[in-house]
């Protein structure tokens, strides 16, 4: 029995991963629903961590919010003028006090009573 055997030729590990074009359109499709579904949408950058790359956060006026992986900030950037949103650094400005104020909200509406 062989442990570490070697690929062949072609031969993937597990089902054929999506490609790099692909993933661009599902969270470009995906960022555009967000924002046009929403009222006063700001994309927010998350700069990259030891465990995260760059991410992309887009929250509305209600505090509901999205975010997805992207390449650097300069993508970030050009995302968020192709969806005509205002986009500010986290690291400067921190996140929104509406979006604490959702996500609180969310942890409430799932918290069980105790009996």
């Amino acid at each position: 029995m062989s442990w570490f055997k070697r690929r062949r030729g072609g031969e993937s590990a597990g089902p054929a991963k999506e490609s790099a074009g692909e993933a661009k359109r599902q969270t470009m499709a995906h960022l555009q629903e967000f924002s046009a579904s929403r009222v006063g949408v700001e994309a927010y950058l998350e700069p990259p961590t030891k465990d995260y790359q760059t991410t992309l956060l887009l929250i509305a006026t209600t505090g509901e919010w999205t975010r997805r992986k992207i390449p650097n900030a300069a993508a970030g950037r050009e995302i968020a003028a192709q969806l005509g949103l205002p986009v500010y650094d986290v690291n400067f400005t921190g996140y929104p006090q509406r979006m604490r104020d959702w996500n609180a909200a969310q942890r409430a509406k799932t918290k069980r009573p105790n009996p």
